[in-house]
């Protein structure tokens, strides 16, 4: 087991590498010079003699092989440089903003499990019975609703109507209620549907059969046996949409001017503030690969058939 942990950990590092030479291309196949962008935020004119003093100074004049050894050595001490519009490093701007979003998506997730989990779990115990029938109404909703249109529906009525929660803004817990409902509305509908259809396939298998012959208590064989691996492929869904959550609240975090790092990254791309739009990039690459990671290590705890299967295969 330890060895497929590593096998594991070492294969995230050239995922890594080539994320950063992704987003290392993109931004040197863009039509934006960083250059000119850097002089245009801080309301210079772009004469030829600053340009080329700009373009020595990002490093633009050196081959591209340098450059890009020199973006991972950076990247690797977490330099991304400054920002064009505040000249303040990228980095501490970021990581004054990634609370914000972190807390959002905690929040978000856990309100996420703690809805889908039961209702998913007892909508296939109760196959075609009210509570099956309400979470098949309940994931339409979810997934067919746009997530701006629902934050603005969750103000309307419960801000601007009821006077329940704040407008915008982040502070007190009354603060975050209406924004982690809205993101997690759609995860709650595909968590509901993807525990319910593994629910029903666990309780097709032998080992329930042969649980239930032994006389184990049906709470017990729920619980213990199908739950635990049937929520293996919702853990699989947890880790994208975690990755998803930290850094793909941009509407969301628009809708209640939440002062995340989403939105901070779409005031970048208004600006062309190119070392933030790098930083937002890599650092939601990495957030991807390490939750999946995260969430791979959960499922060999849960499940060590997936490491058996591992160490079997030629």
């Amino acid at each position: 087991m330890v060895a497929y942990i590593a096998k594991r950990i070492f294969a995230v590092i050239p995922i890594v590498l080539f994320a950063i030479l992704l987003m290392f291309a993109l931004v040197r196949m863009s039509p934006v010079d960083p250059a000119e962008a850097y002089l245009a935020a801080a309301n210079i004119h772009p004469t030829e003699e600053l340009l080329a003093e700009k373009r020595h100074e990002f490093g633009l004049d050196q081959p591209l092989f340098v450059q890009y050894l020199q973006t991972v050595k950076n990247i690797a001490l977490l330099d991304f440089g400054n920002s064009y519009m505040t000249n303040s490093p990228v980095w501490e701007e970021v990581a004054a903003r990634l609370p914000a979003t972190f807390q959002l998506a905690a929040s978000s997730i856990l309100l996420s499990i703690l809805i889908s989990v039961p209702l998913g779990f007892l909508s296939a115990i109760y196959k075609n019975g009210p509570i099956d029938h309400f979470s098949k109404g309940l994931s339409y909703f979810g997934a067919s609703i746009p997530q701006f249109w629902l934050g603005y529906l969750l103000i309307f009525f419960f801000a601007v109507k009821l006077d329940l929660f704040p407008v915008e803004g982040r502070g007190s817990w009354q603060h975050l209620v209406l924004p982690s409902v809205t993101l997690s509305v759609a995860l709650i509908a595909i968590y509901t549907r993807l525990l319910r259809a593994s629910v029903l396939e666990e309780l097709q298998e032998f080992y329930v059969l042969y649980a239930r012959t032994r006389g184990i208590k049906e709470s017990a064989i729920m619980v213990k046996h199908v739950l635990k691996i049937a929520i293996s492929p919702m853990m699989t869904g947890l880790g994208m949409n975690l990755g998803k959550l930290l850094t793909g609240t941009i509407i969301v975090e628009q809708v209640f001017s939440w002062p995340g790092f989403g939105r901070y990254f779409i005031e970048a791309i208004f600006n062309r503030d190119i070392p933030v739009i790098q930083c937002y990039v890599v650092l939601a690459a990495c957030l991807f690969i390490v939750c999946n990671l995260i969430v791979e290590l959960l499922q060999l705890y849960m499940d060590p058939r997936i490491s058996w299967k591992e160490r079997t295969e030629p």
